[in-house]
């Protein structure tokens, strides 16, 4: 197959420049339509490629919203693990505060039934000295054991109403968690149809190309020659060279069809670093690299964060680009208006 021959071509001869240290953030350039647009394209190109950028937009934040679904899942199974402890905390304050509470009345009912005596009264009714002593003893015993109630019974009581006040924000957290898991369910479902319908538009459009056109978007085109440099970051672009041919398909992370995000994640993976699935969260991974720092294996991200594509060396970058192109090599500024260059490894 074409597309193997290709996979298997990758080899040839290119050095690893030295890592700089000087970095640059995240460039705030807008998202738009593919500058790479000849100016004299047709207009069914110019209106695919207007309609491309903004599925690959609307998948993106789909994307997100899944991300943000999962993770709010995690917030939401905490909250509640929270709720059950906070709950089990409470009944045992409470038992604590009862059990306590009773000490207290015992000691209570056994002082209004003359159990306890005053100091004044021990002595008026002391039959001897020793006898003093003996009682003023008891006494103290009591006094002490009183004590030592109260204390425990305003400890329960403090411990209870502390339990109860973390019940109750957890049970708001809970409740908060689970309101924004509503919300996102209903975002995915509304950016799904938006999706869907935007996908649906692409691919009139595609069949309204020329034949012309719609071969060069087809074409893989030139593939450089090139040896992976060692580490993370040559295993990661080995990886995505390797897919040279696959075609592009949204929200896809392999093995044969991918998204532009879930192919360099997927690269990365490769490679045994975990790095996000969305072009978005890919452009705070790693570190900041200047333009002229960028090499093998830098993430490229472009059109104000909704899209990635992942190094080859200094001048061109390879990318799952969009609905009806193959994963392909090409000169790093085409796939679009840089955003941010990030190194992941080395």
């Amino acid at each position: 197959m074409a597309s193997q021959r290709l996979k298997r071509g990758l080899r040839g001869a290119m050095a690893a420049t030295a890592v700089a240290a000087a970095a640059v953030g995240a460039l705030p350039v807008p998202a738009g339509a593919q500058p790479n647009t000849p100016a004299n394209a047709s207009e069914a190109l110019k209106k695919y490629n207007e309609l491309a950028e903004q599925a690959t937009k609307l998948n993106e934040e789909l994307l997100r919203a899944e991300e943000q679904r999962d993770l709010n899942q995690g917030k939401l199974d905490q909250a509640n693990q929270d709720l059950a402890q906070a709950t089990d905390e409470g009944a045992r304050a409470k038992a604590a505060e009862e059990e306590f509470r009773g000490q207290v009345d015992k000691l209570t009912e056994a002082s209004f039934e003359g159990a306890r005596f005053s100091q004044l009264s021990a002595l008026l009714v002391a039959e001897s000295q020793q006898d003093f002593l003996n009682r003023m003893s008891a006494l103290g015993v009591l006094a002490s054991d009183n004590d030592e109630a109260l204390s425990r019974l305003s400890g329960a009581v403090d411990a209870a109403e502390n339990a109860r006040e973390e019940a109750s924000q957890a049970q708001t957290d809970a409740q908060a968690a689970t309101d924004e898991a509503i919300r996102i369910a209903d975002e995915i479902k509304a950016r799904k149809n938006d999706l869907d319908k935007q996908k649906s538009e692409v691919k009139v459009q595609l069949d309204r190309l020329t034949a012309q056109e719609r071969t060069t978007l087809q074409s893989v085109g030139t593939v450089p020659n090139v040896t992976v440099p060692a580490g993370s970051a040559g295993e990661a672009l080995q990886f995505a060279l390797q897919q040279v041919g696959d075609m592009y398909q949204y929200g896809a992370t392999g093995p044969s069809v991918w998204d532009c995000s879930g192919l360099t994640m997927k690269s990365y993976a490769a490679a045994g670093v975990s790095i996000p699935r969305t072009s978005q969260g890919q452009a705070g991974a790693g570190r900041a690299v200047s333009r002229a720092e960028v090499r093998a294996g830098d993430l490229i991200i472009y059109n104000g964060g909704m899209h990635v594509g992942m190094a080859v060396d200094n001048a061109n970058v390879v990318h799952a680009s969009t609905d009806g192109v193959p994963v392909k090599v090409v000169p790093l500024n085409n796939p679009g208006q840089i955003y941010a260059m990030r190194r992941i490894a080395g």
